[in-house]
């Protein structure tokens, strides 16, 4: 096992970011919607465990999309990108449902606002031994997270409603939390497993170098290099997939946040029941001189996948395209138990749908 693949499993079946149901009672909370939904029939579409929740108020039609998502670690060495990148991806999981982003609220907990704090990569310690970090309050950090959660809004015109804010926090890590509904805008709820052997993954948007949360997080870097939030091209992306949405041709749809491409198409497959083949080399890039292994698993923001019949590719792509955003297949899902990831001929991961107890043990 390589260290991309073990960073990559690590990420999709130990790490709770993408194993919630290991620390939370989901049976219970599946037994309390059963429940209510005897009081409110169709009320839940898609509950806990796809990109977002889609539900409809009793008595109405139109269906609406809720994602709730924190990014308080990567606030420590980048509060600005953090908190926006974290508005983001709450978006983009919105828009992977099927969704067009409406409404945002947002919490923040921090150290009271004359404590002194470290921004940068020794944030986590406490005492910058590079020179890189900046000491300031926690208020100006405050100001600097809720400037990130302002702009990201602006950016892709969601309206801020409101919120909570304590200053009674006593970690290291300040907390920023925020909860996205969306308007249903494809016939009914799209869903991240993929449905068919055989459909296309097309890639909607370029990948960096920058986002290394889940190397971090298993361990294989000392650093944490959070992505930059990419205001304009966040907003580019959700239009081109809006519009790509009214084709009614997208079968699965997901958006690329922690784990890049690799816990994008591991996961589809694997909810699925199916494998996938992806060719790194087909990604379109922003950036000169990546590995495979960083365009695998790299987290840069603005990007989201989908999966379509071959016959509808290249309506797909002619749509997205004349929206002025880049996208290109870069890869298939198959009838295997694994998905592949290869460079120019090489195999750069292979990652299994079921790992053995013995490859876990190895992590």
């Amino acid at each position: 096992m390589n260290t991309i693949e073990k960073a990559l499993i690590h990420a999709l079946f130990v790490h709770l970011h993408h194993n919630i149901d290991k620390a939370i009672d989901f049976k219970a909370i599946e037994a309390l919607n059963r429940k209510v939904g005897k009081l409110f029939p169709d009320a839940l579409l898609v509950g806990p465990g796809d990109d977002a929740a889609a539900f409809r108020f009793p008595g109405t039609k139109e269906i609406y999309v809720g994602k709730l998502e924190s990014h308080c670690s990567p606030c420590v060495p980048r509060p600005y990108d953090a908190a926006a990148t974290g508005a983001g991806g709450a978006m983009r999981d919105v828009v992977a449902m099927g969704a067009r982003p409406l409404f945002l609220m947002n919490f923040i907990g921090t150290k009271p606002l004359d404590d002194k704090v470290i921004v940068g990569p020794c944030g986590f310690t406490g005492t910058c031994t590079c020179g890189n970090c900046v000491e300031m309050t926690s208020a100006d950090r405050i100001n600097l997270m809720a400037k990130g959660l302002r702009d990201m809004c602006s950016a892709m015109g969601v309206f801020i409603v409101g919120g909570g804010f304590s200053t009674s926090f006593s970690d290291i890590v300040p907390a920023t939390v925020v909860a996205v509904i969306g308007k249903l805008v494809t016939k009914k709820p799209l869903t991240k497993p993929a449905k068919s052997a055989g459909d296309q993954i097309i890639l909607i948007g370029k990948t960096g170098s920058d986002g290394n949360d889940t190397l971090y997080r298993a361990g294989l870097v000392s650093e944490m290099k959070p992505a930059i939030a990419l205001f304009k091209e966040e907003r580019a992306i959700m239009d081109a997939t809006l519009a790509a949405f009214q084709t009614g041709k997208i079968k699965a749809c997901s958006d690329l946040g922690a784990a890049g491409i690799g816990a994008g198409v591991c996961e589809s497959a694997r909810y699925g029941g199916f494998g996938a083949h992806v060719d790194l080399a087909k990604v379109p890039l922003r950036e000169k001189g990546l590995t495979p292994e960083e365009i695998l698993i790299c987290e840069t923001q603005g990007r989201m996948v989908i999966q379509v019949p071959r016959k509808d590719v290249d309506l797909l792509l002619e749509t997205i395209r004349a929206k002025k955003v880049r996208a290109e297949v870069i890869g298939e899902i198959n009838d295997d138990d694994k998905e592949v990831f290869e460079y120019k001929g090489t195999t750069i991961a292979v990652i299994p749908n079921h790992p053995s107890r013995e490859e876990l043990d190895t992590l």
